[in-house]
Order: C-alpha cells, then sequence, then structure tokens
C-alpha cells in the first residue's frame, strides 16, 4: 500500500527541519598538532635565552647553521615564527615569548624526573644568573669549572626574573643587587664599576677621533634601555651630565633591550658603549674592547652568590662556590694589576 502525506490541519504551523549538514557548518576537526621533536625545542629554548644563534650553538656544542636550521625547522612545524630577524640581533615574537616560558619549565622538569629516574647517579648542579652574566660570564668559563669536576653536570637557567630557588629545585642563584638587599647568607662576588668601551679599530679611526668625551659627538652611542632606570651608571645622560655636555648630540643612538647585545654591538665596532667591569674584562684581556678614557663609576649593586637552604650540603654546590669565588678573585686581581 502506497504512503501518503497527511494535510497540515488548518491554522497550524508548518514543522521546520534543521538543515542538512554541510562540510562549512560542522568544519572538520583540525588534525592534533605533533609534538615538535625534542632536540629543537631544546635548541629554541637555547636561542631564545641567549637571544642569539651563536652563543646558542656555542652553548650546544654545534655550528650556527645547525642551530638556524632546527629554529627553521620548528617555526614551519608550528605554522608560526618564533623570532624577529633583524641586523646582528634576535627578538622574541609573542609566541616565541610565550613558547620559551613553557619550554624552559618543560626541560626543567624533564631534566629533573631524568635525574630522578637515575637514582642519584648523575650529579647535577643547578644554578640561575642574570642573562647578561651568564653569557658574558659564567659561560665562558664553565670550560675551567667542568675540566676541575668533569663528574658534575652544570644546568644553567639564566633569567632576568628572580627565580625561586626552592620551588624551581634550583641549587645556587648568583643575584645582582644592592647590598642591603642582599640574603643574609649570601657571598660577595663582585663588585660593579662602568667606564666607556669601544674596539679596538674604532678607536684607531683617524677620520672619527676619540681622545676626550667631546669626541663622542663623531660616533653612535649604544644605549640600554632600563625603563626602570635601576642602573643609573650605566646609562649615557649620567655621564654627560657629568662631562658637562647636556645639550650633546652624537653621531646617533641605537638602544637594545638587553644589555649582551650592547657589548657585541661594540665588539663589533658600531658604537660607544658603557662597559660593565664584570661582564666586559674577558672582551679586554682579548683585546676585543678598549678604554678610551680613563674614568670609571661605581655601581651601587654587586653581584652575590646565593646557596639554596636545601643544598647547602651538596658537595656538588660546594665545588662550584669554591670555584666560583676563585674565579672573581682572579679578575679583582688582574683588574687591579
Amino acid at each position: 500500500m502506497r504512503k501518503t502525506a497527511l494535510p497540515n490541519p488548518r491554522g497550524a504551523p508548518a514543522p521546520v527541519y534543521p538543515p542538512a549538514p554541510t562540510s562549512a557548518s560542522h568544519p572538520a576537526p583540525r588534525p592534533p598538532v605533533r609534538m615538535p621533536p625534542l632536540e629543537s625545542l631544546k635548541v629554541f629554548e637555547a636561542a631564545a635565552r641567549h637571544l642569539s644563534f651563536t652563543q646558542a650553538a656555542s652553548e650546544l656544542s654545534v655550528t650556527q647553521s645547525a642551530v638556524s636550521r632546527q629554529i627553521k625547522t620548528l617555526e614551519e612545524a608550528l605554522g608560526i615564527a618564533l623570532f624577529a630577524r633583524y641586523n646582528r640581533r634576535l627578538e622574541l615574537t609573542e609566541a616565541g615569548l610565550r613558547l620559551s616560558r613553557g619550554a624552559g619549565r618543560a626541560l626543567a622538569d624533564l631534566q629533573a624526573a631524568i635525574d630522578e629516574a637515575r637514582g642519584g647517579g648523575a650529579r647535577v648542579l643547578t644554578v640561575t644568573t642574570p642573562i647578561s652574566f651568564a653569557s658574558l660570564w659564567l659561560v665562558p668559563r664553565l670550560a675551567s669549572f667542568r675540566a676541575r669536576h668533569p663528574d658534575i653536570d652544570v644546568r644553567l637557567a639564566a633569567n632576568d626574573t628572580m627565580l625561586s630557588l626552592e620551588r624551581e629545585r634550583i641549587d645556587c642563584a648568583i643575584r645582582f643587587c644592592e647590598p642591603a638587599q642582599a640574603p643574609v647568607d649570601a657571598l660577595p662576588l663582585l663588585r660593579e664599576e662602568a667606564f666607556p668601551v669601544v674596539s679596538p679599530a674604532l678607536l684607531k679611526d683617524r677620520s672619527r677621533p676619540l681622545k676626550t668625551p667631546a669626541d663622542l659627538r663623531h660616533h653612535v652611542l649604544l644605549k640600554y634601555d632600563d625603563p626602570g632606570g635601576r642602573l643609573p651608571w650605566v646609562q649615557w645622560p649620567s655621564w654627560l651630565s657629568a662631562w658637562k655636555l647636556e645639550n650633546f648630540a652624537p653621531a646617533g643612538w641605537v638602544t637594545f633591550s638587553h644589555y649582551e647585545q650592547i657589548i657585541q654591538a661594540a665588539v663589533e665596532g658600531e658604537g660607544v658603549a658603557i662597559g660593565r667591569n664584570a661582564l666586559v674584562v674577558r672582551l679586554m684581556k682579548q683585546k676585543k674592547l678598549v678604554i678610551p678614557f680613563g674614568e670609571r663609576r661605581s655601581g651601587v649593586r654587586q653581584y652575590f652568590v646565593v646557596p639554596a637552604r636545601g643544598s647547602r650540603g651538596r658537595p656538588e654546590l660546594a665545588a662550584f662556590i669554591e670555584w666560583v669565588l676563585e674565579e672573581a678573585r682572579q679578575q679583582e686581581a688582574a683588574e687591579a694589576a
């Protein structure tokens, strides 16, 4: 028997049926993003911490081109730009900044889990320092510590944010602060002094003399972006004011958000920087930087070694503190000489 549709009763509303699903109204679920290779994340974390492919390559014992390839592969896999690339410097994008924070924590947790799984077989010491101190002072000297203590693995957590030693499971910190702000158990490491520095090639340029402060008008000044005004002794306005050059106009200004970038630019001969003795003495010894004027200014802040309370009984910590204090004493003796 053939079925026929019943007529719609008078006055009854017509039934409303949902439209047939379409690809537009029901988009296909996005495939899950594959986890990037661990090696590329390690390379990215090092490059983000240093803001330098060259320094990341040095830390990881690979070539700069290998670091560049790993970063490019990671960016393509994620479909986002992680770095803004400028002439001779890098900056993290917003996405890169978010990933660097998460990657740093994840890699630290993974390392801690590995150490725990080893059952204490590996002797790992975790140290946190300001980024500029890590790049310019500690990293170039770590080979000396490793030669003396090859059985101790060092994990460096460079960060300009003051990390909690207990929460982040850090054994030792090198803090840069005023003496009154240092913890009771902090050990003085290095005093802060500042002075102008340039590359030897720039100082020898006869077309742009640099014999007196007034000669700075021929040169580009490399400026540190310090919105909080924490380091007035490394700011050009305070130096120009002391030299009575208030209405002074240099050949140009280049401003940097990270101090280690200023020093790299000075080494490359891009301008005159305010050097900080703790961070440039090695480069001066290597004759990559020189002082055009003899004047020095003492800073209010100093570097201190702060041991974590929960790590005080560890022989690894005692070995590191003994070594870092010895390195500081040698530097101060060289400066005095």
